[in-house]
């Protein structure tokens, strides 16, 4: 008896090693598969085969690519790069940028000959910021680039290869030609063949804020719908054979028919990977059936979740991996015990029986009390996850997804699909999608339609987690109230805020452009807020919004914009739109569309449940930015150095009229203390004004190095007035404009200047405190000097690392 136990947990410890080697081989197989840094940025001919659809966006085109041959442009040498890349052929995003005529006819399956030019696969790294290089991982992309115009792209074959794919193609050609609503095209291509960047921006936010964003990808819920309905099909058909019945009994045939469809429609569908968890499981469980084992549901989960891990072992870092599993398990665990059945005088008819249209209201009514039941668990029992992923919940999601679930699952998928024999069937489901729209839009726009809350830490995630399995499972009432408690732990979490007399600044990881924040202890100041990437996508929208609502902001004290450059207010319109902003403070013309969006929409914006000051807040101020302004927050002192008054109405160019702000913490009895300065883009004629008119307030701790490092700024004679310790460049990883350049670098190395620059650090987070001569100190080697790069703090194998020296 004392040797099952054993064998038991030799086998655990035997089966985790074998996990852990055989996912350390696949990822270092992966990791080999790397593009040669010598050939990054270098003209490429390539040859090879579109193996997905091709998303379609305002600024062009983008799609994987398989390759076949690749070869210098220069010298037509051989070489070696990743087999999968990710590509973009865009057009730019200005308002009348259209698609070429090459682009047109890029499909799926076609092979081409382009020129390219790649990169190892980068992306920006935030504080609870989307992974965007352990997506391209998890999926065996392992180079990122561009189509070149010269020499001009040549489609070689219509049809090389990707049958399935070439197919999904077909279909979403004809639902893009049949339905003229663009938001209804592109949510019934999502629903039909997977194609979810087909549906629009503000759709998704819509889906999101409503809590049915699961329900409009292909998820678990359409592919065990679709096994169902085909099982049920396959059954009724079965019946009516009695050789296919005495060959393979009906529920056996409804089940792996069933599973077969299934896969079918999910391989149809893209073979995403919440479809092959979905498959994977549903095999599991088939499988066990047939066999006749009766496992404990914990076990037929963590079977299925196991064999789902083996064929993917990045799952377990995806949300969605937890989200599947955790709301199946919450169903299995909360499923009433059912009585025991009765005996059979028990069941010994008193009367006669109820008429049949009783009856069957009893059975609508059960069905509709179970959906209720099902439906109350999954929202509520889901929640904590929510808010641990993704930091907040749709508090209308249960009434929401009471109507999208039945809509979407039994009328618009079913036509999407049906559509595909049946061309008329895409103008019906279009109706539906254009009702269903507007009844979520009703639901969204209601007050506390969506509820945010800081990223809470590691101890209060799994405190939140265990009370919501407390909550939900069929316990005493004692035990789910202690469960309600826990949840606190993750809706109101402990925020760090700096002490009175310092501040937290955050030099955020936006790519090409600045966005940094500034948090004293009751304040928020944003000053810009990065690029517009193309015209539905921009850093606001990307990067800013979801890390101010991680962090617990939900308002914007003072917003500054230092100039009308794009790569600095491109995503203000975002901001301004998904936060209340008390003050707009910037050069930008009177003229500027910002301007009055900020007046205009500010007064709509969003607010967090909770916010005491929303039902009070008063419409955004506008101010210009003038040399001489200034401000105290918290006994941290704000004063503005650029650009003069006289400047407005001169001509000067955008650059010039940056804001320049200083910022400083100061130290005991009114000393030194530590600053930051921000400058925006001036250049070397600015940097020189301002040595005439303020040299002796420009002395500061960090600079936020001036045009992200151009060889038109970060003259000597200004970096020797400002003596910083650390100098943060806000560029792109190996941007078209060559930032930072070496020789502005070069000067700042020969003053001894600690660099900072986004490609190799992430977002740089930065406490300014008070020199206090303890523990805290400035200088006391725990960081707070030097700051905390997320790339550093949360480094990972598959991140790409960009050596400090190598930032162009």
């Amino acid at each position: 008896a004392r040797v099952w136990p054993r064998a038991i947990g030799i086998g655990l410890i035997g089966a985790f090693a074998l996990g852990f080697g055989v996912s350390g081989v696949r990822a270092a197989l992966r990791l080999a598969d790397a593009l040669p840094a010598a050939l990054e940025g270098r003209d490429l001919l390539v040859t090879g085969v579109v193996a997905t659809l091709p998303q379609r966006s305002a600024a062009g085109l983008r799609f994987r690519f398989e390759v076949e041959r690749a070869q210098r442009a220069d010298d037509g040498a051989e070489v070696a790069i990743p087999e999968l890349l990710s590509l973009g052929w865009y057009s730019g995003f200005h308002e009348d940028a259209a698609l070429t005529l090459p682009q047109t006819e890029l499909r799926a399956g076609q092979r081409w000959r382009f020129a390219l030019r790649l990169r190892q696969p980068h992306g920006n790294l935030n504080p609870h910021g989307f992974d965007y290089e352990l997506y391209l991982f998890e999926q065996g992309v392992r180079a990122t680039g561009s189509v070149r115009d010269a020499p001009a792209p040549q489609l070689l074959h219509r049809a090389a290869g990707y049958p399935v794919e070439r197919l999904r193609q077909r279909v979403r050609d004809a639902i893009d030609a049949s339905v003229p609503d663009r938001r209804a095209a592109g949510l019934l291509a999502a629903l039909a063949v997977g194609d979810q960047g087909a549906i629009d921006r503000d759709d998704w936010a819509l889906y999101r804020n409503t809590g049915i964003a699961h329900l409009v990808s292909i998820s678990g819920l359409h592919i065990t719908m679709f096994a169902w309905l085909a099982g049920a099909a396959i059954a009724a058909l079965w019946r009516r054979s009695s050789r296919a019945a005495l060959w393979m009994p009906t529920p056996l045939a409804a089940r792996w028919g069933g599973l077969a469809f299934a896969f079918g429609y999910a391989v149809f569908s893209g073979w995403g990977v919440p479809s092959q968890r979905t498959i994977w499981m549903l095999a599991t469980v088939t499988a066990l059936q047939t066999l006749g084992v009766r496992w404990p549901w914990p076990l037929v989960l963590l079977l299925a979740a196991v064999i789902v891990t083996a064929g993917d072992p990045w799952a377990l870092l995806q949300p969605g991996f937890w989200l599947s599993f955790a709301a199946v398990g919450l169903l299995m665990a909360s499923s009433p015990v059912r009585a025991a059945s009765p005996s059979s005088h028990d069941m010994t008819p008193t009367g006669p029986p109820p008429p049949a249209w009783r009856a069957a209201l009893h059975r609508v009514a059960g069905a509709a009390r179970d959906g209720l039941r099902t439906q109350w668990i999954a929202t509520w029992g889901l929640a904590p996850l929510s808010l641990v992923f993704f930091q907040q919940i749709s508090i209308v999601g249960f009434v929401a997804n009471l109507i999208a679930i039945p809509a979407i699952t039994l009328v618009i998928t079913p036509l999407a699909l049906l559509g595909v024999a049946a061309v008329p069937l895409w103008a019906v489901g279009a109706r539906a999608i254009g009702l269903l729209n507007a009844l979520l839009g009703w639901l969204a726009g209601w007050p506390g339609a969506v509820w945010t809350a800081p990223a809470a830490p590691f101890w209060a995630q799994l405190a939140a987690l265990l009370g919501a399995a407390l909550w939900v499972l069929p316990l005493p009432r004692h035990a789910r109230l202690l469960g309600l408690a826990l949840l606190l732990t993750l809706v109101l979490p402990p925020r760090a805020l700096p002490p009175r007399g310092e501040f937290e600044l955050v030099a955020v990881d936006i790519g090409q452009g600045t966005a940094v924040l500034v948090r004293t202890r009751t304040h928020l100041l944003v000053f810009d807020t990065g690029t517009q990437y193309t015209r539905d996508s921009d850093a606001g929208q990307r990067v800013l919004v979801p890390l101010l609502r991680s962090r617990g902001e939900t308002r914007v004290d003072r917003l500054v914009l230092s100039h009308r450059d794009l790569d600095h207010v491109g995503g203000a319109r975002s901001l301004l739109e998904a936060l209340p902003v008390d003050e707009l403070l910037s050069s930008l013309e009177p003229e500027h569309p910002l301007l009055a969006l900020a007046s205009s929409t500010n007064g709509r914006a969003l607010t967090a449940p909770g916010d005491s000051r929303a039902s009070t807040r008063s419409a955004t101020a506008l101010t210009r930015c003038e040399a001489g302004q200034a401000w105290e927050w918290d006994g941290v002192h704000f004063e503005l150095l650029w650009p003069p008054a006289a400047a407005y109405g001169q001509g000067w160019k955008s650059n010039a009229m940056s804001c320049v702000l200083r910022v400083r913490a100061p130290g005991p009895d009114g000393g030194t203390g530590t600053s930051v300065l921000l400058t925006g883009d001036i250049e070397r004629d600015q940097e020189a004004q301002l040595l005439q008119r303020a040299a002796e307030v420009l002395r500061s701790d960090v600079l936020i190095a001036p045009h992200h490092g151009s060889r038109t700024s970060s003259t000597a004679a200004f970096l020797d007035a400002v003596q910083p310790r650390i100098a943060v460049f806000q560029a792109g990883y190996r941007n078209r404009f060559g930032h930072p350049a070496p020789d502005v670098l070069a000067r700042y190395r020969e003053r001894g200047i600690r660099i900072v620059a986004s490609p190799s650090c992430g977002a740089w987070r930065w406490l300014a405190a008070v020199e206090r001569g303890d523990a805290g100190s400035v200088g006391d080697g725990a960081g707070r000097d030097i700051g905390i790069c997320e790339r550093d703090a949360a480094r990972r194998y598959w991140q790409h690392h960009v050596p400090a020296a190598d930032d162009r």
